[in-house]
């Protein structure tokens, strides 16, 4: 969330930002009532201070009827403070809801516009090139090679649940064992997350748990949540703490299973594995000062580049316009890959994205860190990337390297963990 300070000193400021990224907000209804529940505040505290006093005098008090006068005068002015209290509880919760829906502030370089307007900004070092033979997507594929079984995931959890199998399964552990090995290089500590997440956690991160636009999976009868991704355990796992200044930036990589209701998808577009209720990530997060968070959002995209550059998977990279960023980001890269099956002749679809997320998550989980030898404490800056999440790579992996005999090779960087370099034809 933003400090409500910088808020109340730059009403306009944030009210054009919220407009620019397509969120109603009413930013000087905000200021009206946080202005009247600080002033509300400060006659609290005096009421207080002044029934203390009071309070204090009454063992002075040389006749009853003082001191009855005294105490009398005691709970005046504790009725006063409790109605002026119900007062500040009332304009502070409507204060709070308009505060929690404002979006982060944004990048000056970041598109602004809705989703049309985000900029392609690179390419990858692979070029999109024509099969010279008649395309099948993923589904196709897979009902031809035994890979992936969506009638018997439909039958045990529904629709948008499967099976993967046989070279499937093992791409899919190849590509985390693929992405893992490569982020453990660079000094990211690898972890497997919980699958579950407290409702505060989830709201701190940014996700709404419940109601009707949520896109999590709640617990019934517990304050428990099934994760849309690690960013949420691996943003919270940090919640409520101070970590020393010279521990930045902390650098952590999390495999979990992420389950999305996906509430509205439909359409050719999200055939098959492209929008599932379940699938597998290896999430990149990072805990930064300040000064080191555009540095890393940075490197973060170039290691998604990286990652799906050694798969040999054609690919461009937007920088997302303003309307399409979501609450907490601040700035966006989304890696999007070339998939041939995809639409009418092949279309690029989004596997991987990358934000900076400023101070935004840090205020509401409290994370923060201290010089040492210095009084006080900073907000961190926090960032989140994809480095592969599998249901969408194996559609990459799948289309891009199908062959004329129906065959598909496997990329060369998953070979050693598959074991074979094609599925079907002379690797069957």
């Amino acid at each position: 969330m933003l400090d409500r300070r910088f808020i109340l000193e730059n009403p306009d400021l944030v009210q054009q930002n919220c407009d620019r990224r397509g969120v109603k907000t009413d930013v000087a209804r905000f200021v009206q009532l946080e202005t009247q529940r600080r002033t509300l505040q400060a006659e609290v505290e005096e009421l207080s201070r002044q029934a203390n006093v009071v309070s204090k005098s009454i063992g002075q008090a040389k006749t009853d009827a003082e001191r009855e006068e005294r105490k009398e005068e005691g709970r005046r002015l504790r009725e006063a403070k409790d109605a002026k209290q119900a007062d500040i509880d009332r304009l502070g919760a409507e204060a709070s809801a308009i505060h929690n829906s404002m979006p982060n502030l944004t990048h000056a370089e970041s598109p602004v516009g809705g989703e049309d307007a985000s900029r392609e900004i690179r390419r990858g070092r692979v070029d999109v090139r024509p099969l010279g033979f008649p395309v099948q997507d993923h589904v196709a594929l897979a009902e031809q090679h035994n890979l992936i079984d969506f009638e018997g995931g439909a039958r045990i959890a529904g629709h948008g649940f499967y099976f993967l199998k046989n070279e499937a399964a093992l791409l899919e552990l190849a590509l985390q064992q693929y992405a893992i090995q490569r982020l453990i290089r660079d000094g990211f500590t690898p972890m497997i997350t919980p699958d579950l997440a407290r409702g505060d956690v989830l709201k701190g991160i940014g996700f709404i748990p419940r109601g009707p636009e949520t896109q999590i999976y709640s617990v019934e009868n517990h304050d428990l949540n099934l994760v849309a991704t690690a960013e949420i355990t691996l943003g919270g796992l940090y919640a409520g703490q101070t970590v020393d200044a010279d521990e930045l930036p902390i650098k952590l990589c999390g495999i979990s299973h992420c389950f999305r209701t996906e509430a509205g998808a439909a359409g050719r577009a999200s055939r098959g594995l492209y929008r599932v209720h379940q699938f597998t990530k290896v999430e990149m997060f990072a805990f930064t000062k300040p000064e080191q968070s555009e540095d890393m959002l940075n490197y973060f995209c170039d290691l998604e580049c990286e990652i799906f550059d050694g798969l040999g998977i054609p690919y461009r990279v937007l920088d997302i316009a303003s309307g399409d960023l979501g609450g907490p980001a601040y700035r966006k890269f989304d890696l999007e890959a070339w998939m041939p099956g995809r639409g009418d002749g092949g279309e690029y679809g989004e596997v991987t994205s990358a934000s900076n997320c400023t101070d935004y998550q840090s205020r509401r989980l409290d994370i923060r860190f201290k010089h040492k030898g210095e009084k006080g404490t900073h907000l961190v800056h926090t960032l989140n990337g994809t480095a592969v999440a599998i249901s969408r790579a194996l559609i990459a992996i799948l289309e891009n390297y199908q062959q004329a005999d129906g065959s598909i090779l496997i990329p060369e960087a998953l070979r050693p963990w598959v074991g074979k370099d094609r599925i079907g034809g002379n690797g069957q």
